[in-house]
């Protein structure tokens, strides 16, 4: 490996930028003791030392920082990680860390946010936020299937607080109004179904 360029982060750290599409963060102290210099190679036996002696016990340090002020699924985890530049190496040393520990489980997230969300928030809008935090789509649906959203009870809601009466609107204001569910997320059967059905043409 090959420093390709230090890059300064702040008055005490900079980004070494190495030739392998690899990236660490670390202290000047740290550059000076590992030896390192831009245009100047990293032996894999130094780097194996960087990462036992600083980069591990960090990256366990700031995972567990991290979920102090929030539940966090491994992927944000994992991206926080890539984002403060550390390693692969390191990421999955402290993920394992946090497993080990019992301090992350993906499934008893997405089970505590479906509980959280469920009053608010559509089954379609669920899914998807929890697919974008890592979830696996059949453990969401498996989720879903034993914690089922009752979409028609926050259709109702949102047409009491909208004061929506739904058996006054004409097919045009029922269109508009079947649209403005349908964004958020909400299903056709529920829809329909709460606004006591729909003609043909819809």
């Amino acid at each position: 490996m090959i420093v390709v360029e230090i890059v300064p982060v702040d008055k005490r750290r900079s980004k070494v930028i190495l030739d392998e599409d690899f990236t660490l963060v670390l202290y000047r102290g740290e550059l000076r003791k590992f030896g390192i210099e831009e245009g100047k190679p990293i032996s894999e036996e130094t780097y194996e030392e960087i990462l036992r002696e600083v980069l591990f016990k960090r990256a366990r340090e700031r995972v567990l920082f991290l979920l102090k002020s929030s539940d966090k699924t491994e992927q944000e985890l994992r991206r926080k990680l890539k984002d403060g530049g550390y390693p692969k190496e390191a990421a999955d040393y402290a993920i394992e860390f946090l497993k080990e520990h019992h301090f992350i489980d993906d499934e008893n997230y997405g089970r505590r946010y479906v509980e959280f969300n469920s009053e608010r928030k559509s089954q379609r809008q669920i899914q998807y936020e929890l697919q974008k935090k890592g979830l696996d789509k059949e453990v969401i649906q498996e989720i879903l299937r034993e914690q089922p959203v009752d979409e028609e009870v926050q259709i109702l809601a949102y047409l009491k607080k909208k004061c929506i009466k739904a058996e006054e609107m004409d097919f045009k204001e029922r269109g508009k109004v079947m649209a403005a569910l349908g964004r958020r997320g909400f299903s056709y059967d529920a829809i329909s179904h709460v606004l006591g059905g729909i003609y043909s043409e819809d």
